[in-house]
């Protein structure tokens, strides 16, 4: 008898500890006992819509505080534009927190994304991308070599109060800079640096003698590049000089 009785105060006893488990893992316990009431949102971001974010996670809020899904809820913000990183909690007894980290634009890359500050390519589509970005092009592959040679570049220019607009490197290994003046320079594949770094030493004195924009500076020559000039008054078409290194 004493047996049978110690028997089923054990049954009892994991009865107890069994039930509430499997009540919270079918659901059972969500929603109607404790559900989260709050959203919490923290971090620095401008660009991240507000109600986008609370769209997104009002559904796995109303399944209650046991019942969430933090693994997909923190996927699901983690798509939303802007968002680079985002991480979902709860906090007894009824919050639902989210910590999100926004991208920070650093230049578009090609024509349908843009690459973020920390190096991340993100898609430019349903984002309102800001003015003045830099257009980096090249393979996806070569990123770090693109972004490091508008960095040369953009140093490069800028004692001259010329602002670097794109930075291309092709499929053949070939750079060329467009300046926001609308100046378009073809460096060519080797010794791009070099090739640069002594154009821009003479730059000015060859500007010095056109009242014509410069369009064009071929870069691709032994000791020197061709240079094309927009027409003068009176010319039809633009003009060409040679220029020495």
């Amino acid at each position: 008898m004493n047996r049978l009785v110690r028997v089923l105060g054990w049954t009892l006893a994991v009865a107890l500890v069994v039930l509430p488990v499997v009540a919270v893992l079918k659901g059972w316990v969500g929603q109607d006992q404790w559900p989260l009431t709050r959203l919490r949102a923290t971090g620095e971001f401008q660009r991240v819509d507000a109600a986008q974010l609370r769209e997104t996670l009002l559904p796995y809020a109303r399944q209650g505080f046991f019942a969430v899904r933090l693994e997909d809820a923190q996927a699901d913000v983690a798509r939303l534009p802007w968002v680079e990183s985002a991480e979902v909690r709860k906090r007894w007894p009824d919050v639902l927190e989210v910590k999100v980290v926004e991208h920070r634009p650093f230049a578009r890359w090609g024509d349908g994304r843009l690459l973020s500050e920390q190096g991340r390519l993100f898609p430019a589509d349903g984002v309102e991308v800001p003015d003045g970005l830099p257009v980096l092009r090249g393979p996806d592959a070569r990123l770090s070599e693109v972004v490091r040679f508008y960095n040369s570049t953009r140093g490069v220019f800028a004692p001259l109060g010329l602002a670097v607009h794109e930075v291309q490197l092709d499929a053949r290994g070939s750079w060329s800079v467009a300046l926001r003046n609308g100046t378009r320079v073809v460096v060519g594949r080797s010794g791009a640096d070099q090739r640069l770094a002594r154009f821009v030493r003479v730059l000015p004195q060859l500007t010095a003698q056109r009242v014509a924009p410069l369009l064009r500076a071929d870069l691709r020559y032994t000791n020197g590049f061709s240079l094309t000039w927009a027409p003068e008054d009176g010319n039809a078409s633009p003009t060409q000089s040679q220029g020495q290194s």
